[in-house]
């Protein structure tokens, strides 16, 4: 199966790192499980979920933020240090859901219309 593709993803309106070590959930099997197999997210680490546009924390061991994107990667929704056991309302307009360290919303000033961008890298 191979080493996972990492990507950077940049707040391009703020000029801020949200994550260098993001990996992409674009299968069943990876959207599935999530960030279920952890115990804790690294700083840099993330999961960009591929389509998406409703989680739930049922299972999680860890606080977590989640920012909700629209086809053209902008934030459409923001969740900020979601709790274990818990399920959000669909969001209509997202496409996919970038899940991170609980925090780095409120670090990097993210908010509602910003633009993000995801590079690769090995």
């Amino acid at each position: 199966m191979g080493k996972p593709k990492l990507y950077h993803c940049t707040n391009t309106t703020r000029q801020t790192l949200l994550g260098d070590k993001i990996r992409k959930a674009d299968n069943y099997l990876t959207r599935l499980l999530g960030l279920l197999p952890k115990k804790s997210l690294e700083p840099g680490e993330g999961l960009w979920i591929v389509p998406c546009n409703e989680i739930h924390s049922i299972g999680m061991r860890f606080l977590f933020d989640a920012v909700f994107l629209d086809k053209d990667n902008r934030v459409v929704h923001l969740i900020e240090r979601m709790k274990p056991l818990r399920v959000c309302p669909i969001i209509r307009k997202a496409k996919t859901v970038l899940e991170l360290d609980a925090g780095v919303i409120a670090a990097t000033a993210t908010q509602m219309g910003d633009q993000l961008a995801f590079e690769p890298h090995d």
